[in-house]
């Protein structure tokens, strides 16, 4: 008798964190339980034991094996390509579902026959909430970051942000980060997979964002609840970790909104940064207990304000997207 057609296809990307991924896989079994399901563990090249012990603890997961670090966007691309699940649960290998997450978020996207992804509620290893939603960043947007107007204007859905939501309920919202997310097989089809320009960061945002130009929609659910510690396979590697976010973050600008786009939103955060400086650079000598967290901000700021100002050789080419 033939085995039943995926519900859900899971999907971790592993590099180098083999007791998380195997606690992840753990909690992802134990919640699927007996709903038709595949997990695929795409190895990103690492030199722990990771391969090895999944194979063991798990010899039902579908493991593969890249060889090297190919990114983020790049192995999960592999693992959809060959996915035949209705939904596609990606969720990183320092993520771990709590009971019921996945089934809420299958309940939730089958009400739904608009919404090509749906985010649960994270939270950090503590319980408290993690922010997961956020709004597509634009010129516009960055330079009302930086000079506190979202804030200012919190409450609005036009001008707000989701900072100050403490994500209680269900909304639609611009796009969940990719830590965990549930996505329909269907919109992916029809937009193709990550853009595999983005090693790091950003990818998810212009995924979504993408869907969302073809139609669909996002949203995220409180009902279903996911534990993140966050940053696992970039311990000890903060400077690189900085590196892959902001030249993500001008590839996401450059493709979206030209060249003079992300000249403005640079010119916003060179203002932002240089105005949080001067006011940390208070904060140093107006309080000696604080100095240690203020030149650790200081050093990060002003390293922005020139990298921001100065680092323009990749975000000036015409990005060369391209779509696994």
């Amino acid at each position: 008798m033939n085995a039943p057609a995926p519900i859900i296809s899971a999907i971790v990307v592993s590099y180098n964190t083999a007791a998380l991924t195997l606690r992840c896989l753990d909690a992802l079994f134990a919640d699927l339980g007996t709903m038709p399901a595949e997990v695929l563990v795409v190895d990103n090249g690492s030199t722990d034991a990771s391969v090895s012990e999944v194979r063991s603890r798990f010899p039902q997961a579908i493991v593969l094996e890249n060889g090297a670090n190919l990114g983020f966007g790049a192995a999960n691309n592999i693992a959809m390509k060959q996915a035949t699940g209705k939904y596609l649960l990606l969720i990183n290998s320092d993520a771990f579902v709590r009971p019921g997450a996945i089934a809420a978020m299958v309940a939730r996207a089958q009400a739904d026959p608009q919404l090509a992804v749906i985010g649960p509620r994270i939270v950090c290893t503590d319980g408290s909430l993690q922010l997961s939603c956020f709004r597509f960043t634009t010129p516009a947007r960055a330079w009302m970051e930086n000079l506190w107007l979202s804030q200012l204007f919190s409450g609005s859905k036009s001008l707000g942000d989701y900072r100050r939501w403490p994500h209680d309920r269900e909304r639609i919202v611009d796009f969940v980060i990719g830590a965990c997310m549930l996505v329909r097989a269907d919109a992916y089809r029809q937009v193709g997979g990550f853009d595999e320009n983005f090693f790091m960061y950003s990818e998810e945002s212009d995924w979504q964002w993408r869907m969302k130009r073809a139609g669909w929609m996002v949203a995220f659910t409180p009902a279903a609840s996911v534990e993140h510690i966050g940053g696992a396979s970039g311990i000890g590697e903060k400077a690189r970790i900085n590196r892959h976010f902001f030249e993500s973050l001008d590839l996401y600008t450059r493709k979206h909104h030209g060249i003079f786009g992300l000249i403005s939103l640079r010119a916003a955060m060179a203002v932002g940064c240089t105005i949080r400086t001067v006011l940390w650079a208070g904060a140093w000598i107006a309080s000696p207990r604080r100095r240690r967290a203020a030149a650790a901000k200081i050093k990060l700021l002003s390293w922005l304000v020139v990298r921001q100002t100065t680092c323009w050789t990749t975000p000036l080419a015409s990005p060369n997207i391209k779509v696994r």
